[in-house]
């Protein structure tokens, strides 16, 4: 039994995982709902490791591991302590020390990549890094949040919650594309009732992933929204538009969304909060499911802290655009209508900027 009712109608929960889990819904606008998660990604790693229990892949005692660039990491860890396993971590080099402190506590063993400006690299290091652990024992069980569909599954009961808040109204969900496990997951399964249902994709400059891999963002780390590597998990077939912004501009939807509403969140749930309140002004008869990832703890310095230097999001809009290779910063926006991606489309090229290394981590 994972929570028991009191006779007022509160609820005692048997793990923190249950607590947390769930989103808080809050109503930004006419048509834009925040689900505002603490880590989103309980959903997934609970699924799975129950899953991996069950049906006998994994025993208690054994060593989950997988590389993660944040929350990942700590909600497989939390996922770990509820159901007595052991975790490692790869870390990736956008891990801060608040974060890590917590993995470490929860009985994980990290190992971190060294400080890096090439997320490229960062990434290469940290698959290679698996790959020795599992050589070196081959117990370990590697979780691949990247590639295995297994992870789509947690989403699935979120849908169901979505579906119960917002009723059969048309629905938009809004969020960054990461490993593409979450929006991917919540879009299947409420597609499952409704195929009408559109998904928007938030990336970042940088990103392979939606053919952005040519412009580099020294403000912008970009593990956790974006990928410097292709992701299996990304089924580019379920979006109906995608939004590429900079980091000033995802930097201006999370202070805006602080300043606008009182919500500290991260910033994924900043860029996605600025790209939903654009599509509610075009769209006004749909509802807009933001995903919001993360609390802002992580983005204290270098997010809030420069809140004078944030642009009005008010000015703020895309340039859209009809084929990648009219990509260009800050903020481009193309109807992408659900079609498969195959690569990238040509050379790197600079964003100027003058801040360095400032994350999106997720």
């Amino acid at each position: 039994m994972s929570a028991v009712a009191s006779a007022t109608g509160a609820v005692v929960h048997e793990h923190i995982t249950d607590a947390i889990k769930a989103p808080s819904l809050i109503r930004l606008s006419r048509n834009v709902v925040l689900a505002r998660f603490e880590t989103l990604k309980v959903y997934a790693t609970l699924g799975v490791v129950r899953s991996l229990i069950a049906d006998g892949t994994v025993r208690i005692g054994q060593t989950l591991v997988d590389s993660s660039s944040g929350i990942y990491a700590l909600a497989l860890a939390m996922a770990c302590h509820r159901h007595g396993l052991r975790c490692h971590i790869v870390a990736s080099t956008t891990v801060d020390a608040t974060m890590r402190a917590q993995l470490e506590i929860l009985g994980a063993t990290v190992d971190q990549m060294p400080p890096s400006a090439d997320l490229r690299l960062d990434q290469r290091r940290r698959v290679e890094r698996v790959r020795e652990l599992l050589d070196r024992d081959p117990t370990m069980h590697w979780m691949r949040q990247y590639h295995d569909p297994v992870h789509y599954l947690g989403y699935a009961e979120l849908a169901d919650l979505a579906r119960a808040a917002l009723g059969p109204l048309p629905l938009t969900v809004v969020g960054s594309v990461g490993t593409g496990a979450s929006t991917g997951g919540l879009v299947e399964a409420l597609r499952a009732d409704d195929p009408d249902v559109r998904l928007v994709g938030v990336q970042p400059f940088g990103s392979v992933t939606f053919g952005s891999d040519r412009f580099t963002d020294p403000d912008a780390i970009i593990a956790g929204i974006g990928s410097a590597i292709p992701f299996d998990n990304v089924h580019h077939d379920l979006y109906d538009d995608v939004h590429w912004l900079d980091f000033r501009h995802a930097m201006a939807g999370t202070v805006g969304l602080l300043r606008e509403h009182a919500v500290f969140a991260g910033l994924s749930t900043g860029a996605a909060h600025l790209v939903a309140a654009w599509e509610a002004r075009r769209r006004p008869e749909r509802t807009h499911l933001v995903i919001g990832a993360d609390t802002g703890h992580r983005y204290t310095e270098r997010v809030f802290a420069r809140h004078r230097e944030a642009l009005d999001p008010a000015r703020l809009a895309p340039v859209e655009i009809d084929a990648l290779d009219d990509l260009a910063p800050p903020w481009s926006a193309m109807h992408w209508a659900r079609r498969d991606y195959q690569g990238p489309v040509r050379g790197p090229v600079l964003i100027p900027t003058q801040h360095h290394r400032e994350g999106w981590a997720s």
